[in-house]
């Protein structure tokens, strides 16, 4: 357990997570595993009985069907139903909510605002969070901005939150469709790189399951030279590739199939459509 792990399990904060889908899950798990919060600060919520049954047997937790008595007895609650059901639970819950109480929602598209105005009192703190399904690995991303009522040191728990699984920034809300939109739709987008760099490697002899991790291997260490060095990655890439070498002549390729401006394209698309989504 590391250091802010530890401190935030000896705080004895109760958390609830309400709508515990496949993000809620992910998150869930890891909190768990990292020992952010101990089994018996939890609870969880779901839509059915016998899920709920299940998933407290499995992790040892209380999972409830029961929004409103969850969000009673927790002092950070996150939200996890789908975008268009955070107001309503908002609602839902709003007779046990105080500005004691601190809620995260990473629900996306949903503004700080809208919870805001949706929940009783009006001085509540509200954070949003942007995860991405990575974090069911550690390897998640995390982009994270405050409502106009929550505080720099509940910021900071919400950092040391998402930091069990992964990375966690702060941004302006202005940015956050553009969060969407990169870091939350990109693994997407790599998933379909590495997906076609395996099966460039079979098409030139590799057995699929070799091609398939020297792809995923290869992007994964790639990365990890951006965030660990700091270099651009325009500067890595020039340092693999050598004068009148093979990458330059793969490059070429590359750049004649607008592989750049496609992937462009891709997270303005998606950035464009989550401002969509949010002006629902």
């Amino acid at each position: 357990m590391s250091a802010s792990s530890q401190q935030a399990a000896n705080t004895g904060l109760r958390v609830a997570i309400l709508g515990t889908g496949k993000m809620g899950g992910i998150l869930l798990e890891a909190f768990l595993r990292s020992g952010l919060f101990n089994s018996d600060q939890v609870t969880a919520t779901v839509a059915h009985e016998a899920r709920a049954t299940a998933l407290a047997s499995r992790l040892g937790i209380r999972a409830t069907t029961n929004n409103l008595e969850a969000a009673r007895e927790a002092d950070v609650i996150l939200i996890g139903v789908k975008p268009a059901q955070v107001a309503d639970l908002v609602r839902e819950i709003s007779p046990v909510l105080s500005d004691k109480k601190l809620l995260i929602s990473f629900a996306a598209s949903v503004g700080t605002r809208a919870i805001e105005e949706a929940a009783l009192p009006a001085s509540l703190s509200v954070i949003r969070a942007m995860p991405n399904t990575p974090s069911a690995v550690g390897a998640g991303m995390t982009a994270l901005c405050r409502g106009r009522n929550a505080t720099l040191e509940q910021l900071d728990l919400a950092q040391r939150i998402f930091a069990t699984v992964g990375r966690a920034v702060v941004v302006d809300e202005k940015h956050m469709d553009a969060v969407t939109g990169l870091s939350g739709s990109g693994p997407a987008f790599i998933y379909i790189i590495l997906e076609a760099l395996a099966e460039a490697g079979v098409n030139v002899g590799l057995p699929r399951d070799i091609a398939t991790q020297l792809a995923a291997q290869t992007a994964y260490g790639a990365a990890k030279m951006v965030l660990e060095t700091g270099s651009h990655p325009a500067l890595l890439k020039d340092e693999v590739t050598t004068p009148a070498g093979c990458t330059v002549d793969g490059i070429l390729e590359l750049e004649e199939g607008g592989v750049r401006v496609t992937l462009i394209k891709a997270v303005k698309r998606a950035t464009e459509r989550a401002r969509q989504l949010a002006g629902n």
